[in-house]
């Protein structure tokens, strides 16, 4: 369970020695669908989950800064703001020193610090718990610098941080959700130009539960699975001669198929699809609500496990035992190669659908994976 903000504030303090300036707070993220579109310059549709990473900051006069967190064994990490080293940069410390660099390569200067993580998001589960870090430090960053950053750039800045300090070839979908979401909305994001609508996604509402099946098998984004696939999506569009392959449409897979080894061309066919899924997704939660969905998840999550081949036996048994046990729709969410899938749930059969997941990981000799519910909740904020 996350700390209040007085006990975070506490607790700096007597790690510190001194009370913090602030705290901030930004959210993980549920994709709820749009996979692999993100880089390809597409749509997505995510929403900020009532989970948070959460940060208590005290600038300092020197260059020094000084990181600990509330959870793992890492203790007390020092590093230099001058002299910041993307080699030496270890566990989730990365993730705010990523965050310093990418201000420093945009002509911020950015002082020494004190900082304090306390955080929920659930790590290696496909909900973006280290851009939940990256936000709420840019966030704060933000405002006690004074840098005068909209959104656009603090997105584009966590990018920066992402692609070339962290080593994740990441797009720009998570921090885009943990910093622009309202509560009780999905973010329709256009990844080519980052324009944003607000769609409706109230699941209470409609009588819904969002289960996230956190299957535990973990992943990260600079393993090479997610940079192959991204490789393979650059080829395509080289190929099909287009600036990405959001510009490739329905009509054009016919052709692509003689253009493209066999495997390419399937890695092209999901970006393709799920293009159109997403806007599907959108107008129906608009016209028609999110009971009106189930079969746009299924269909995303063939997609993935069929053509761009990023399920796996764990993700794959969370869906089916979930659609089993009256899941109207269920989907792997995130980069995959492990992490969570998502399973839209009349309230009513919730506990039937717990149950066939967690009897379906016993009889597959898994390990139990962790079930629970989210909601749409809102984006970075001060806290205190």
């Amino acid at each position: 369970m996350i700390l209040g903000s007085k006990e975070l504030a506490s607790r700096f303090e007597g790690v510190f020695g001194a009370a913090p300036d602030g705290i901030w707070q930004a959210p993980g993220r549920v994709n709820l669908i749009g996979e692999h579109t993100d880089y390809n310059e597409g749509f997505v549709l995510p929403f900020a989950i009532d989970r948070t990473a959460r940060v208590a900051v005290r600038l300092r006069p020197d260059s020094t800064l000084r990181m600990l967190s509330t959870f793992g064994n890492q203790g007390l990490t020092t590093a230099d703001a001058g002299s910041l080293d993307r080699a030496a940069a270890r566990g989730w410390t990365k993730y705010p020193l990523g965050v310093i660099w990418a201000l420093q390569q945009r002509g911020l200067a950015i002082p020494g610090l004190d900082l304090l993580l306390d955080s929920d998001v659930p790590r290696g589960a496909g909900l973006a718990s280290s851009h939940a870090i990256e936000c709420a430090v840019i966030t704060a960053l933000n405002a006690l610098t004074a840098a005068g950053m909209d959104v656009k750039d603090m997105v584009l800045a966590t990018r920066h941080a992402e692609n070339d300090f962290v080593g994740a070839p990441t797009g720009i979908m998570d921090q885009s959700a943990s910093l622009r979401a309202t509560a009780g909305h999905a973010v329709f994001l256009d990844c080519r130009d980052q324009g944003v609508r607000l769609v409706p996604f109230d699941a209470e509402a409609a009588g819904l539960v969002l289960l996230v099946i956190d299957t535990r098998v973990s992943h990260s984004h600079a393993e090479g699975g997610y940079a192959a696939r991204r490789e393979s999506c650059e080829l395509g569009a080289e190929v099909l001669g287009v600036k990405a392959l959001r510009d490739v449409g329905f009509e054009d897979l016919e052709e692509a198929s003689g253009l493209l080894d066999p495997e390419t061309f399937r890695r092209v066919r999901h970006v393709v699809t799920e293009n159109d899924r997403v806007l599907q997704t959108v107008e129906l939660l608009e016209n028609a609500g999110p009971q009106a969905i189930g079969t746009l998840l299924d269909a995303s999550h063939a997609s993935m496990r069929d053509d761009f081949e990023i399920s796996c036996a764990e993700l794959d048994l969370a869906v089916d035992a979930a659609r089993s046990g009256g899941a109207i729709g269920a989907r792997m969410t995130g980069c995959g190669f492990g992490g969570s899938a998502i399973a839209l749930t009349p309230a009513g059969s919730e506990p039937a659908v717990r149950a066939a997941v967690e009897r379906g990981f016993a009889r597959a000799s898994y390990a139990a994976p962790e079930i629970f519910s989210v909601r749409p909740a809102g984006g970075a904020t001060r806290l205190a």
